[in-house]
């Protein structure tokens, strides 16, 4: 495995700094994101990349989000260390990283048989314990339900019901919602005192689409 040298935890700190500057203001979403060897979940051939506010293509014609987006998304679920979280989409586990490293109990779920390996190989190789799942993420893990939040990492077309089922009644849903030629709508969905449903609409973003089914890449 490539080395955590003290270069990269320095460019994590600059990265951080941009990320305080941009809004994020949760100390725990930032501690988390100067701990997590972003530089570890990219190809070599981005290792240079790693810490700058930016995408980049991994495995399955997937990406990694921004950290910008990864920070926003985690501060968004509003929880405290020991929550329950599932996270769709687990890409090259840098999201799921970063929530361990928050001190949730994390369950996430890929589609791509290519990605699921990767990422279990390389958040148990660093110690990260966080229980996995290959599987349509549209289904969520009802097994493991109900979650105080559920994050998710794609773009659905519409909010997924069979994840809305899956929260705890005080529970958070983050999800950016709309069409994949533009930007999406990130959306916190929770339920009052009343149980009456709330919903709202965080920002824009960019994400790739959320697709059913499961893809074993044969």
């Amino acid at each position: 495995m490539r080395s955590d040298t003290p270069r990269h935890q320095g460019q994590r700190l600059l990265l951080v700094q941009q990320l305080r500057e941009r809004g994020i203001s949760d100390e725990r979403v930032l501690d988390a994101m100067s701990q997590v060897p972003r530089h570890l979940f990219l190809d070599s051939s981005f290792e240079q990349f790693a810490y700058r506010d930016a995408a980049f293509p991994i495995r399955a014609h997937q990406t990694i989000s921004q950290p910008y987006t990864v920070a926003f998304q985690t501060e968004a679920l509003r929880l405290q260390p020991g929550a329950k979280v599932l996270e769709i989409g687990t890409g090259s586990g840098y999201q799921a990283a970063v929530l361990a490293a928050m001190g949730f109990k994390v369950y996430t779920i890929e589609r791509q048989k290519e990605l699921f390996d990767f990422s279990k190989s390389l958040l148990r190789d660093l110690g990260y314990r966080v229980t996995q799942k290959f599987g349509d993420g549209y289904k969520g893990m009802p097994a493991f339900a109900p979650f105080d939040g559920i994050l998710v990492t794609a773009a659905a077309p519409e909010l997924p019901q069979d994840l809305l089922a899956q929260l705890r009644p005080d529970g958070r849903l983050i999800v950016p919602v709309g069409e994949v030629e533009q930007d999406q709508a990130m959306h916190a969905v929770w339920h009052d005192a009343a149980n009456n449903r709330q919903e709202e609409v965080l920002g824009k973003f960019r994400f790739v689409p959320m697709l059913k089914d499961v893809d074993t890449g044969r």
